[in-house]
């Protein structure tokens, strides 16, 4: 009798529970994992389960202990601190066009010390509102970085050990 693709699945993720179990070796697996995409008949494909125990394709599944369902993890966030940004915008649009009008001041009177205005509130600007972070910012960042790499690694690991229990490992 011909197989489909969902007695293949079936077959690769049997194969797969073998050398979890450590039945198989990644070479094994990789040859039948091969043979099982080949195989067309269901003889074909039992051929490659016949020197393994359960789980077989085509086999009932066994039965999973019923997990009770989790809440959904929560990773602690970071308060949100509401910082406006109105002066920043303000000041970046008041020294953005202070160029274009300088430069036209410039070219009609030619007093180009004027440039000096722009220039000036550019720096200005930037020592103001530049990209320079304060050191307690950086630090709490970090703390929030850390918390939320603990959690992420205690959700990783709460994850692996329910897989343990399924699988009868624990």
């Amino acid at each position: 009798m011909r197989i489909g693709d969902t007695e293949r699945e079936q077959a690769l993720a049997a194969l797969g529970e073998h050398m979890s179990a450590g039945r198989l070796n990644i070479d094994e697996y990789g040859e039948r994992s091969a043979k099982v995409t080949a195989a067309r008949t269901h003889s074909e494909l039992m051929e490659l389960f016949t020197d393994l125990p359960a789980p077989k394709p085509g086999a009932a599944p066994k039965p999973q202990p019923a997990a009770a369902p989790q809440p959904p993890a929560t990773v602690p966030g970071a308060p949100v601190e509401k910082r406006s940004n109105a002066p920043r915008i303000s000041m970046a649009a008041v020294a953005a066009a202070s160029w274009p009008v300088a430069i036209g001041i410039g070219l009609i009177t030619r007093q180009w010390e004027v440039i000096a205005v722009p220039v000036l509130l550019s720096w200005f600007m930037g020592a103001l509102f530049g990209g320079r972070r304060r050191d307690e910012e950086r630090e709490q960042d970090q703390r929030h970085r850390d918390q939320w790499r603990q959690a992420r690694h205690q959700m990783r690991d709460e994850m692996h050990r329910q897989r343990r229990e399924l699988r009868g490992r624990d």
